[in-house]
């Protein structure tokens, strides 16, 4: 059985390369024609049907791109689509989700502190969460708020903020931002997948067929792929913020995933101006270092239990399974003596100021909560604890593989 924490660990790996892969070609599609539309200019010669055209530079040759903004007089010979990129980091993300967040629901997606509710309840509020968001933004864009952009994006903005503080009442700090995140990929494909590629089929469709394409559909794709372009950042900051526990693992994380969308919104008002004009608003620069001031402050707010409290909580029976093995005593030592410095409610290691990545290891509770990464970390490799901090010495190590290996046997 041991054999499958190292093997699922690789899966794990490999999926998450997966996913960032895909996000890499997808962002990159994304930002590079949100570019190329506000760069097009308006040329003495070009061919009817055309609404502007750039002409680039890169890889040693030039390209000279035209843009039809309802589409050309005949449908061309070859035309590449671009859907996989989004698709498969959904995909990708929701199996990663999967894994993390629902095989290892008792240690990541559930917390014990904040609601009583069981793993099967914790998964279905995980899948339900991931595709609310998508029926409530679709909606507003469809109802008569959506011929007004702003007032519209402020509604969807009050409702993050309200996904935001419910999921960190249910979820740990992690597992809430991740899902947030995850709401918001939601929302940027299904545009892709319900609104944008459809629209675009029908363009195409009608063209096939000799007749005239309605603008309206290519009006809508783009409104959407705009929308799509300004959730990009705070998507991946969401994405990232599991491995950094001043993001998640404060009092005030919701209201800290609620700004990175307000952040994300300067950050990309001012490239997408600067694509448009040719100089971007100076001023949401410093609205985007207020933002992250204000971030960086809510980040230093308490938000987790005391060790009195940690201690008193009744084990959970996963965690019984592990604290109750008569290998428990030496690896509980193991870990006290070499990762508590570190992974503690109050750190003493200097430079430290939260737990890394938000484990704690004091209580036999946290120690057996956190069993499989601490085996993958510090019994079968030597990631942890950093060499350069402390040389565990391998009978410490031992003990952890010993005490893991017994924990999970048949």
């Amino acid at each position: 059985m041991y054999d499958l924490a190292i093997l699922w660990d690789w899966i794990s790996f490999a999926v998450r390369w997966l996913h960032v892969i895909t996000a890499i070609a997808w962002i990159g599609s994304s930002f590079y024609f949100i570019a190329l539309d506000l760069g097009l200019r308006k040329g003495p010669h070009l061919p009817p049907g055309a609404s502007g055209e750039e002409w680039q530079v890169h890889g040693g040759g030039f390209y000279h791109v035209q843009k039809y903004m309802v589409a050309p007089a005949a449908m061309p010979d070859h035309l590449t689509w671009f859907k996989w990129e989004s698709y498969s980091t959904w995909l990708s993300g929701a199996a990663l989700l999967m894994i993390v967040y629902w095989v290892g629901g008792e240690l990541f997606l559930l917390d014990p502190t904040k609601s009583d509710i069981n793993l099967a309840q914790g998964i279905a509020l995980s899948a339900a969460s991931i595709g609310i968001g998508w029926v409530l933004y679709d909606q507003l864009c469809k109802s008569k708020l959506g011929d007004h952009p702003t007032a519209m994006m402020l509604v969807l903005f009050g409702i993050i903020v309200a996904m935001s503080w419910g999921l960190n009442q249910v979820f740990t700090g992690r597992a809430a931002l991740l899902h947030l995140g995850a709401f918001t990929a939601t929302i940027m494909t299904a545009n892709v997948f319900f609104i944008i590629m459809p629209n675009q089929r029908i363009v195409v469709a009608d063209l096939k067929a000799g007749r005239t394409p309605d603008a309206k559909y290519g009006k809508i794709a783009k409104l959407r792929s705009t929308h799509n372009n300004y959730l990009t950042l705070p998507v991946i900051f969401l994405m990232l913020s599991n491995h950094y526990p001043l993001a998640f693992g404060t009092e005030y994380a919701w209201i800290i995933a609620s700004l990175v969308f307000l952040m994300g919104v300067t950050i990309r008002h001012y490239f997408n101006t600067m694509h448009a004009t040719g100089a971007g608003p100076h001023w949401t620069w410093a609205a985007t270092a207020m933002l992250f001031l204000a971030i960086a402050w809510l980040s230093t707010a308490g938000g987790q239990d005391s060790y009195e409290e940690a201690a008193a909580r009744a084990l959970t029976p996963a965690e019984r399974a592990f604290v109750e093995q008569i290998e428990f005593a030496a690896a509980y030592d193991s870990v006290i003596g070499n990762c508590s410095m570190c992974h503690a409610r109050e750190p003493v290691w200097d430079g430290i100021h939260r737990a890394p990545k938000g484990v704690v290891l004091e209580t036999e509770s946290d120690v057996a909560r956190y069993a499989q990464q601490i085996y993958l970390q510090a019994g079968v490799s030597h990631a942890m604890p950093p060499p350069n901090a402390i040389q565990m010495d391998p009978a410490a190590r031992a003990d952890i593989t010993a005490w893991y290996r017994a924990a999970t046997r048949d």
